[in-house]
């Protein structure tokens, strides 16, 4: 038996973005492991931590028993508070540490993923005692590390892979968000059209359409008089949704037509990673 083929292109996108972060920290002097990434609160060593972290989840290891501070501001949910734990546990684990932790980590997760056979239906160990699919979970992991090797390409000044396997994922991701972001975070008008047309490493062109009822659908097919319409970069795009930049932050890279108090509503409520 061997990785069933719906789950290779989450493996496939894996293993590239973990191997370029590889690259990108192995030569790293450690005041370098201290430069902010875009991530709010994460420096470079937070998130290769979390990288670590997560993948040793995914590997069935225990959590780590370990007290957060009080004074983190970054962290104000449950959510963050667990993803956090992996994080600051390795807060003060030198340059050698974290580059040998993630190499042993990357060997152990690629063994793992050689020999993995169970069906991608087969439920695992998701954040805060929830279940996933195994399917769930590797797409999950595979658009995580994408975004997080992002962040370390921008604090670095190595900019790279933004049209990666993990790019191509990361797009599906993010559009699957879209509907709720339009229609129930902005609460777009009933029976109307929005458009999104993104350029760059990554083009695509989507519609969604809030039906009589609110709910909104991704269309690939072009509305004609749409409410409004979101021209921007594929970068920007990704930032946005991420949480790693405002709207005002990238106003000059954001061209909208239409209802611009709709268009404002979607910037505010884009983000879609907690």
């Amino acid at each position: 038996m061997s990785l069933h083929p719906t789950l290779q292109p989450y493996a496939d996108a894996w293993t590239h973005s973990v191997e370029a972060i590889s690259e990108l920290v192995q030569p790293l002097v450690e005041g370098e492991w201290n430069q902010r990434t875009p991530c709010p609160g994460w420096s470079v060593r937070d998130v290769v931590s979390h990288v670590i972290g997560m993948d040793c989840e995914a590997l069935g290891d225990p959590r780590p028993i370990h007290s957060l501070p009080r004074d983190l501001f970054h962290v104000t949910n449950e959510h963050q508070r667990y993803t956090e734990m992996q994080v600051d546990v390795r807060r003060h684990h030198t340059a050698p540490e974290m580059t040998s932790e993630l190499e042993y980590t990357i060997i152990r997760r690629n063994r793992q993923l050689r020999n993995e056979s169970r069906d991608p239906g087969t439920k695992v160990r998701g954040p805060l005692g929830t279940e996933l699919t195994l399917e769930e979970a590797m797409r999950y992991r595979a658009f995580d590390i994408w975004v997080h090797e992002q962040d370390l390409r921008v604090a670095l000044g190595r900019p790279g892979n933004l049209d990666s396997p993990g790019a191509l994922i990361a797009r599906d991701y993010l559009l699957d968000a879209l509907p709720d972001v339009v229609a129930q975070k902005a609460d777009a008008p009933r029976s109307s059209a929005i458009v999104f047309d993104v350029h760059g490493p990554v083009e695509f062109l989507r519609t969604i359409r809030v039906d009589i009822q609110g709910r909104g659908t991704l269309e690939t097919a072009p509305a004609l008089g749409p409410a409004a319409t979101l021209t921007l970069d594929w970068e920007t795009y990704v930032r946005l949704s991420c949480g790693r930049v405002t709207p005002e932050a990238v106003a000059d890279r954001v061209k909208t037509e239409g209802d611009p108090d709709l268009a404002t509503a979607i910037l505010r409520n884009f983000t879609v990673t907690q």
